[in-house]
């Protein structure tokens, strides 16, 4: 079973099982998807916040939440019939400043505890995140699915989430660039390999 497989049929298993119910609840209450996707950036701030304190537990905790709400707020748009463009485009902006803002709390701790190594980690984790989100940005922009790799943005938050709350997150900012860089150099090359396909068509 490769990859892809893997993640389609977690995806399924998460949809039938957590996203469905949590979906239908919040359309019942009158939940928006816009609204939605501000309460996870700013859940995103907090758990910043705590990284920044060093309460990583917590921050742990906080993150997998605010992961937990980005799931959503697509799924609830489509459900109500509310995605528009504004919204994606809020979406996307919301996950990019939330990202940056995890990995700055990470950065301003570890500067403040004199860890040079955990600094650039940090701050490679967050280039990385950025340039696989940007490959994909482009590849769509063009015409192509960007959605390949391992390293999305929801498993960089998973991985994140699970080492703060184990404690070791200086680990998992190795392991996220190291991902990221394979799936930054994956989604190009795949834009690569099927525009040059569609030009060797007849």
């Amino acid at each position: 079973m490769d990859i892809a497989t893997s993640r389609t049929r977690l995806r399924r298993l998460f949809s039938q099982t957590v996203e469905g119910p949590s979906v239908t609840m919040l359309a019942r209450l009158g939940v928006t998807p816009n609204q939605l996707t501000i309460l996870g950036l700013l859940i995103a701030g907090v758990a910043a916040y705590l990284m920044a304190k060093g309460w990583f537990l917590a921050a742990g905790l906080v993150l997998l939440s605010s992961g937990f709400f980005d799931l959503l707020d697509g799924a609830l748009a489509r459900r109500t019939n509310r995605a528009t463009p504004f919204g994606a485009v809020l979406d996307s902006v919301s996950d990019r400043v939330g990202e940056a803002a995890v990995f700055l709390g990470l950065l301003i701790f570890y500067q403040a505890s004199g860890d040079t190594w955990a600094v650039i980690l940090s701050y490679l984790a967050l280039v990385t995140s950025f340039m696989v989100s940007y490959a994909r940005s482009r590849a769509e922009a063009v015409g192509v699915t960007g959605a390949v790799g391992f390293a999305g943005r929801a498993e960089r938050i998973l991985i994140l989430s699970i080492a703060l709350i184990a404690g070791y997150p200086v680990p998992a900012l190795s392991v996220i660039s190291a991902l990221a860089t394979v799936t930054f150099v994956h989604r190009v090359y795949h834009v690569w390999r099927t525009t040059g396909r569609s030009k060797a068509a007849p």
